[in-house]
């Protein structure tokens, strides 16, 4: 049982997870993705919405590692560091152990991190981008709205404070994140029932893009479909997903895909009167109006 408590260097933890996350984009992803487009033309599907879409997909992703790279030097870094010298308990060694245990608590914050963002108008503003797509393939995974890195920090922030190095936990952050991009297509159906029941797997995640009313904020998992069956919000693949949102977006042209989030919250806010009201766009779940 040493080999669990062996520590690592983080030069180590590093080297692994940059093979798993930024490698799997190069052997995984898109290999994949040629398949799924292979697939499209196969059924006869492939046209230019579904390219140009996917094109909209991967300058929102540019768009977006912009505003995290800057988030990170000017804020998340020091912030990360500070907490973790002077606000955290006993900083905890790096092995296996305490590896597993990130793993656990960052899907785990990953779960409500996403809840979050479908039940408050303000995180609907930015995470609808990823859901406005009407398609499901590998590019969607890369579909990001403008705040989509800032609602993280506030579930995160809890595990540095358990003592969890900043850099392993953004490591294993990006392994989420890695893990539910490969979520994003319909080659795959569903999977032996075991991994069903414990995974998240590309059936359950079509689930969570279905606009269909009995799929709406279902399935929120990362990689343990477990939170959702544990905490009410599962549902299982039967009727055929209707990808997209319940107000559809119609449009490939990537500025207006990064931002209709806050376009749409915006002139919901101007339009309404009375300060309670324009705040409760902010908080309350999407959808929701004042009262006549």
């Amino acid at each position: 049982m040493e080999f669990l408590t062996q520590t690592f260097e983080l030069e180590e933890l590093q080297y692994f997870f940059d093979y798993v996350n930024n490698g799997s984009v190069f052997y995984l992803i898109i290999p994949f993705f040629i398949l799924e487009l292979i697939r499209y033309a196969v059924l006869k599907k492939l046209n230019w919405n579904i390219l140009g879409d996917s094109i909209a997909n991967i300058i929102t992703v540019v768009a977006f590692v912009m505003i995290e790279f800057t988030l990170g030097a000017l804020l998340l870094y020091k912030l990360y560091f500070y907490v973790y010298e002077y606000i955290s308990l006993p900083h905890l060694p790096l092995n296996i152990v305490t590896v597993t245990c990130c793993i656990l608590l960052a899907d785990f914050a990953y779960y409500w991190d996403h809840r979050v963002m479908h039940r408050i108008g303000i995180g609907w503003a930015t995470h609808t981008v990823h859901h406005s797509s009407p398609h499901f393939n590998m590019s969607v995974a890369y579909r990001f709205g403008p705040l989509d890195a800032v609602f993280p920090i506030f579930f995160s922030l809890p595990i540095v404070m358990l003592g969890f190095n900043p850099w392993m936990l953004l490591f294993v952050e990006l392994f989420v994140q890695s893990f539910q991009a490969i979520l994003h297509t319909e080659v795959i159906g569903k999977l032996p029932r075991p991994l069903e029941y414990i995974f998240n797997t590309p059936s359950h995640h079509r689930v969570h893009h279905g606009s269909n009313e009995q799929y709406l904020d279902k399935n929120y998992a990362g990689i343990f479909i477990i939170w959702d069956r544990l905490l009410g919000t599962f549902a299982e693949e039967k009727e055929k997903v209707v990808y997209g949102i319940t107000e559809p977006l119609n449009s490939i042209n990537p500025i207006k895909v990064f931002f209709h989030g806050f376009t749409r919250l915006y002139r919901s806010i101007k339009s309404t009167k009375g300060f309670k009201n324009k705040v409760n766009y902010l908080i309350k779940p999407p959808g929701w109006e004042p009262e006549k």
